[in-house]
Order: C-alpha cells, then sequence, then structure tokens
C-alpha cells in the first residue's frame, strides 16, 4: 500500500516553478553576461552621478555675480590672504546708503580694497587658501573665480560618495544611487556654489571616512595573516600584534586634519573616527580568534591608534598656519610683545610665536563657543532632522520689464532647502540602518550611521548657539549612503519571487522619477535664476521656511 502511494505520488505533475527576477534582471545578466561590460558597469555609474554633478554645479556658476550670504567674508578673506599670509581688513560700509558698500565695490572689481591690518577670523585659514587659489585662476572679479574651488570640491565629494558606497555595501547599484541622491540634492548643490567652508569640511571629511574603511579591510588582512602565522607555528594567540604600519589610518588623520584646518567642526569627525576604529579592532580580533581581543584592542592597539591619528592630524593643523607664521602682522602674531603675558614656569621656554598663536586659539575657542548673535535664519541642532528652517542665502525681487522680468512680479533666490524627498528619506533610512544594525549586526549599517552621529551629535551640546540647517552638509553624504541601501534592501535581490521583484523595482522607479522631478522643480530656487513670484512662493512648503 505504502509503495501504491509513492508511486501515484510520484506520477503527480510537480508544481510550477516560481519565475524568480524580473524581466529587468533577465535583460540586465544578458548585458553584464560580457565581462568588460561588468568593469564599464562599475565605473560608468560613479561617473555618470559625477559629470551629473559637475553640470548642476558649474553652468552659471557665476550666477549672480554679488557677493551671497557669508561670501562677504569668506571670499574677500580668501582674497586677502593668499596675498598677506593672513586676513587683512576691509574697509567699513559707507553711511551714506547712496554709496556702494564694500561688496558692491568688490563685486565691480575693486578687489584690492584690503590693508594689511589683521582681521581677527573664527575660523582656520586652509579653506581660504583654497577659496583664493580660484580667484588666482580666474580672477577676483569673476563670480566664478570665487567659487571655484568651492564647486571642484563638491563635485569630488559626489565622486567619493558613489565609490565609498560602492565598495561598502558591493553594489554599484548603491553606490550609483548614493552619489546620484547627492548630486541633485538642493542643500549639496547650495554648497558647491555659494563660497561657505562647510562644503569644503565635507570634501575632506567624505575622503577621511574613505579611507577609514580601507583601514578596516586592511586590518582584517593583517590579523587573519597573524592568526594563521601563529596557528601554523604551533604559538599561542592569546593577545594580538600591535600594528604600527597601517597607511589609511595615517591617511584618514591627514584627511580629517585638513577639515579641521577648515572649520574645528572637523575635530569631532577625528575624534568619532579614532574611537570606531579602536572598536573596529576590538570587534576583529575577536572574529580572528584573538583570546584576549578587548584587551589587546584597548591596551595594545588603541594607544597606537592614537599616535597614527591624532600627530599628524595636529600637524596638518599648525601647517595650515604657516602664511600666519612667516608675517609679521598676522592677528595677534605680536601678542606679547604687546604686552600680552608670556607664560612661565615649565613652559617658559615655548618661544613667543608659538605663545602668541595659542592665544589666538583661544580667542577662536572663546568666540565660536559663546556665539549667541540672534539671527533670522537660525536653527536649532534639534530640529535640523525636521529641516525645520533651512537657510535663506540670497533673494532679489523684480516687477514686470526689470532686469528681463516677464510676469507682474518676479524673483531670483538660493535657498538651502534641500530636496525634500531625499532628506526626509534620509533621515528614515538612517533610523532604519540603526535598528537593523542591531538586529542583523551588519557592521556597515553601523558604520554609515556613525558618520551621522560624528557630524550631529556633537552639535546637541549647543542648542543655545546660533548654527544654521547648512551645517548638516557635513553628514549628508552618510545619510544618502544610508537611503540607498535602504532602497537597496526594498528591491531585494534577482533571486526574489517575480512578483514581489518586479513590484519593489516599479515602486523604486517611481520614487527616483518624484526625485528627479522635484530636483528640476527646485532647481531655480538654488542657483538664483529670476522666476515668476508665484513660482517662488509655491516652494515654500512649511511658514518657517520663509
Amino acid at each position: 500500500m505504502l509503495r501504491v502511494t509513492t508511486d501515484l505520488a510520484d506520477a503527480l505533475p510537480s508544481a510550477p516553478e516560481v519565475p524568480r527576477g524580473s524581466r529587468l534582471d533577465d535583460w540586465w545578466v544578458r548585458v553584464m553576461s560580457v565581462g568588460w561590460r561588468v568593469a564599464t558597469w562599475r565605473w560608468a555609474g560613479p561617473i555618470a552621478v559625477t559629470v551629473l554633478a559637475a553640470l548642476l554645479r558649474l553652468v552659471d556658476l557665476g550666477r549672480p555675480h554679488s557677493l551671497v550670504f557669508d561670501e562677504t567674508y569668506y571670499v574677500k578673506d580668501g582674497w586677502s590672504i593668499v596675498h598677506l599670509g593672513y586676513e587683512g581688513t576691509w574697509p567699513a560700509n559707507p553711511t551714506d546708503d547712496s554709496l556702494p558698500t564694500t561688496d558692491e565695490r568688490f563685486a565691480d572689481g575693486q578687489t584690492n580694497l584690503f590693508t594689511s591690518a589683521a582681521e581677527f577670523i573664527a575660523h582656520p585659514p586652509l579653506g581660504k587658501y583654497l577659496i583664493g587659489l580660484g580667484m588666482l585662476l580666474f580672477g577676483p572679479d569673476n563670480s566664478f573665480g570665487w567659487r571655484f574651488a568651492v564647486a571642484v570640491l563638491g563635485i569630488a565629494t559626489v565622486f567619493l560618495v558613489a565609490v565609498i558606497a560602492r565598495s561598502l555595501f558591493r553594489s554599484t547599484l548603491v553606490g550609483t544611487l548614493a552619489g546620484g541622491f547627492l548630486a541633485v540634492d538642493g542643500q549639496a548643490i547650495v554648497m558647491s556654489r555659494v563660497t561657505l567652508l562647510d562644503g569644503i569640511v565635507t570634501f575632506f571629511v567624505v575622503l577621511g571616512f574613505g579611507a577609514l574603511l580601507l583601514d578596516r579591510r586592511w586590518t582584517t588582512r593583517r590579523l587573519d595573516a597573524w592568526v594563521a602565522r601563529r596557528v601554523a607555528a604551533g604559538r599561542d594567540t592569546l593577545w594580538g600584534p600591535v600594528l604600527w604600519w597601517r597607511p589609511w589610518l595615517l591617511a584618514m588623520g591627514l584627511a580629517l586634519g585638513l577639515a579641521t584646518s577648515t572649520k574645528w567642526s572637523g575635530m569631532y569627525f577625528l575624534a568619532f573616527f579614532a574611537v570606531y576604529s579602536v572598536l573596529t579592532d576590538m570587534m576583529l580580533r575577536k572574529r580572528a580568534g584573538i583570546e584576549f581581543w578587548s584587551s589587546s584592542a584597548f591596551l595594545q592597539q588603541a594607544p597606537v591608534t592614537f599616535l597614527l591619528t591624532v600627530p599628524i592630524a595636529a600637524a596638518t593643523y599648525l601647517a595650515s598656519w604657516t602664511g600666519w607664521f612667516v608675517s609679521k602682522d598676522g592677528w595677534d602674531r605680536n601678542w606679547i610683545a604687546s604686552g600680552g603675558q608670556r607664560w612661565s614656569g615649565i613652559l617658559s621656554w615655548v618661544p613667543d610665536s608659538v605663545q602668541n598663536w595659542w592665544h589666538y586659539q583661544s580667542e577662536i575657542y572663546g568666540f565660536n563657543i559663546g556665539l549667541h548673535t540672534p539671527h533670522s535664519y537660525q536653527a536649532n541642532p534639534l530640529l535640523w532632522m525636521l529641516m525645520q528652517r533651512p537657510t535663506s542665502m540670497y533673494y532679489v525681487g523684480t516687477n514686470a520689464g526689470q532686469d528681463g522680468c516677464t510676469a507682474v512680479r518676479c524673483g531670483a533666490a538660493i535657498t538651502g532647502v534641500a530636496n525634500p524627498f531625499i532628506w526626509y528619506a534620509s533621515v528614515v533610512a538612517v533610523v532604519a540602518l540603526l535598528v537593523l544594525f542591531f538586529l542583523r549586526r551588519r557592521w556597515e549599517y553601523g558604520f554609515v550611521v556613525m558618520g551621522v552621529a560624528a557630524g550631529y551629535l556633537p552639535w546637541l551640546l549647543y542648542v543655545n548657539r546660533t548654527v544654521f540647517q547648512f551645517y548638516t552638509i557635513a553628514f549628508e553624504p552618510f545619510m544618502v549612503m544610508a537611503l540607498a541601501a535602504a532602497i537597496g534592501l526594498v528591491l531585494g535581490s534577482r533571486d526574489d519571487p517575480r512578483p514581489r521583484r518586479t513590484k519593489a523595482i516599479v515602486w523604486v522607479g517611481v520614487y527616483l522619477v518624484v526625485v528627479l522631478l522635484a530636483s528640476a522643480y527646485w532647481y531655480p530656487m538654488w542657483t538664483a535664476m529670476q522666476v515668476p513670484w508665484d513660482f517662488v512662493r509655491s516652494h515654500y512648503w512649511l511658514p518657517s521656511w520663509l
């Protein structure tokens, strides 16, 4: 009886196999069946989004031909610092409103109004040297030249994000999406077209992030090789090796030293990334089978990690002040000679120039900590993720017939509003990856969330300080990486059942189209295009965006 039942079961037709993947996957597999196409796609995606970023940032970069927002400081300081080695003083605006302001005179080509008298400046000099370099290349009276360095670094940041995300998640699609989101996002575009320091900081931070990723993989290989050698030799693996030669960790320290040499907020990333490196060493040693993995990481490797990152960052920061040291008239350059208190005791040997410089640093610290001057566009860090108060950097209204206005009233604006469909989705994605990091123990998710935390959490210590929404540009690259990774999870894989996979591709495709349409809709508001006032007004979705 049992044999008959089995035979009958064998005779029954088997259930049809459920198709896997979508028709798009079938086509893509055929396209990628040729080896050279795989290699081409690996670079074509990141390069394509970088080219798109270049177009969105470089076309009409000189518009408007006037100093925008804090360009009044950084452009003029950039021009004076490449001539003096420090930031000179510019004439005050005339009290007579009928006379042109200093900014207007500068835009008109009167670019050598500065004097050799030093001006107190609250940020390190590197970013202004880079800005000045663009002005030396294209001329100080060329607004394209004012913004060239920031634009180039913004474009390079898009490429780095695409390549790093591709490497981190082992997916060219995820990398391309991450770079693409940054390429078309409004805040990233504005911060690449307006000469502020934060876009420069972002480039160096992302560079350091990439170096940290490479260091993790370099260290993994070295630890595995060390354990293999010890086991083959019959020796114990109680304590792991002390890795002194970690070139990518040195590169990270250098990159974040350059970030700090542009703006002190770079130090936060240095601290977070260095601590992350120690924690990573601990987990990698555990995975490799080292018995005393925690003690080995904290007691042996952590001091070495400090020596490989902090000194090179500090030396880089100090080197960025070379122009100040070789000058005679920089701010506080003669502080002791002018009556300042010289150090005594065990520090009395320190040269006066270094003591003068240190006093200047203390003044910078005091200014930045104590900055509470009200500003109409200041944004509380507690509300940054809600994008409650983006920064309006430029607005000029015109009437019909004025400067080509064809409507009753027109306006040209530069607003730091991010693409809402990218920004809010990125916030959700960061939270999702944080949860998934704990649930699935995927270190890649924690790595990206750590980047966001490094740029965001320290600012919660300064909720009463005058800060702005555009400071978030420093960690937005990690937010779009999180978004791209989340989309990768939604898409699934080509092994998923066809209905599920097809629906995922369709919904993601719809979302990407919405993102692109939104960027096209917002682009005039990011680039000072003159448009009808009704069009301008339609972009203020929240009252606080006005």
